[in-house]
């Protein structure tokens, strides 16, 4: 085959392995041209849920495709979209009754960030116009949704572009941190101070609530949440929480609000929305920010937009896809118990590895190196490389360890995956990385 012209995501193309070809997959299994076959413990980048090739999946599109592929989303609608859209009212926090469509995680972000900001001149405040995000903070690459996550470490380059964002502290955490009240006074006291000092100059809080993906598989707890919320409505904030990774049963609860309990103002979503199948996502908001743009004058409207909004392929998929989640809820709830079950077997004797911390399907842990390594050490791709070579697809955050499987892995696969993690972490202490 020629050199292939393909400009890869999130890679240095210079420097990088050739692609892995996968010829096809199922279940929790890739499988490549040549006949070897991986454990997807990534779920391929945090959107397969159920599974790959899942045959409802299939159906669904198979059926959609052969009644309405696309129409324009502006002026129309069709049934799969007024499907999900009523699903999802119906699954998410109460005041949350309104769904806005759009194609990805970075454009749920966007429109929440647009909708917020103009929501405020809607009502006459137009100088709450600033936003807070967190330390550790990523929700998407696009511009917007990089203005909302400036401290994560890719974009330096584009930060003249972007506004102003306050960032506060995270409270990171794992089980018996015996920290963990103290940097969560600290935080909120960071956020009152920012909240006293402008009262009524923030329009929006961006969080992504109980895990901070991109970040290492940060967490916190739901006190921190529940406390943060209080303090944003206290002041008239609005709280927008990104569950485009936590969300679809991800954090052991079908939302991550859910299992905090909480509700925020605004929510986005995407990533499993679909089961993992075809790019989709949706904003969700409340009645109150809705009724800020329902006017008579035009110019009020929300204008906002993609091609693709609402596709019915992905929309018929997305329903199939939350219908088996709620009648198949011990799929993603088994996990946790797994993961610490696993953790206990394989990990518990491995001295380099610690800070173990698990929430529904996801676990990480810190693998202890010579040096601090961040996403652009050259240790993390050779770690990948091993990883690939014991049969499993893991993808390190820096010096953080961490599995989000697909719901369908069986335990015997977690257990491989679990393995790998350990012969890893025995060579990296042995040195044979070359740290």
């Amino acid at each position: 085959m020629p050199h292939s012209p393909i400009w890869q995501p999130f890679t240095q193309m210079k420097t990088a392995d050739p692609p892995l070809h996968v010829e096809r997959a199922a279940g929790a299994i890739l499988e490549l041209k040549e006949g070897r076959q991986i454990i997807d413990a990534i779920s391929s980048w945090w959107v397969t849920l159920h599974g790959h090739s899942h045959p409802v999946l299939a159906e669904a599109l198979y059926h959609q495709a052969q009644t309405l592929e696309h129409v324009i989303f502006t002026g129309f609608s069709h049934e799969p979209a007024e499907t999900l859209a009523h699903l999802l009212c119906e699954h998410t926090p109460a005041p949350l009754q309104r769904v806005f469509f759009s194609d990805n995680g970075s454009t749920a972000v966007e429109v929440a960030l647009k909708m917020a900001y103009q929501y405020w001149q809607q009502v006459g405040q137009p100088q709450r116009s600033r936003l807070i995000g967190f330390a550790g903070g990523y929700h998407g690459d696009t511009l917007g949704a990089m203005t909302v996550g400036q401290s994560s470490p890719w974009w330096q380059p584009f930060q003249p572009l972007l506004p102003p964002l306050t960032v506060v502290p995270y409270p990171a955490t794992y089980p018996d941190d015996p920290d963990v009240s103290a940097k969560e006074a600290a935080a909120l006291a960071e956020l009152q101070k920012t909240l006293d000092a402008a009262p009524n100059e923030y329009a929006a809080l961006f969080i992504e609530p109980l895990v901070q993906g991109a970040a290492g598989m940060r967490m916190c707890r739901p006190e921190f949440l529940q406390a943060v919320s209080a303090l944003a409505k206290a002041y008239g904030v609005l709280v927008v929480y990104d569950e485009v990774m936590t969300g679809f049963g991800r954090t052991g609860a079908l939302f991550a609000c859910e299992k905090a309990g909480t509700q925020p103002d605004v929510l986005c979503l995407s990533k499993g929305l679909s089961g993992g199948c075809l790019p989709l996502a949706v904003t969700l908001a409340t009645e109150a920010i809705y009724q800020a743009f329902y006017d008579d004058d035009p110019a009020r409207a929300f204008f906002h937009s993609h091609s693709y909004t609402g596709n019915p392929l992905a929309c018929a998929v997305s329903v199939a896809s939350l219908q088996l989640l709620l009648a198949q809820p011990h799929t993603y709830e088994r996990l946790e118990a797994l993961h610490w079950q696993c953790q206990q077997t394989y990990l518990a004797d491995v001295p380099n590895l610690h800070q173990f911390r698990t929430c529904g399907t996801i676990a990480a842990m810190e693998l202890v190196l010579d040096q601090q390594t961040s996403y652009f050490s050259a240790l993390v791709p050779k770690l990948r490389r091993r990883f690939l070579e014991l049969g499993v697809l893991l993808r390190p955050l820096g010096s953080t360890l961490y599995i989000l499987p697909p719901y369908c892995i069986t335990e015997t696969q977690l257990a491989a995956v679990y393995g790998a993690i350990r012969q890893v972490a025995i060579e990296v202490a042995e040195g044979l990385f070359g740290q």
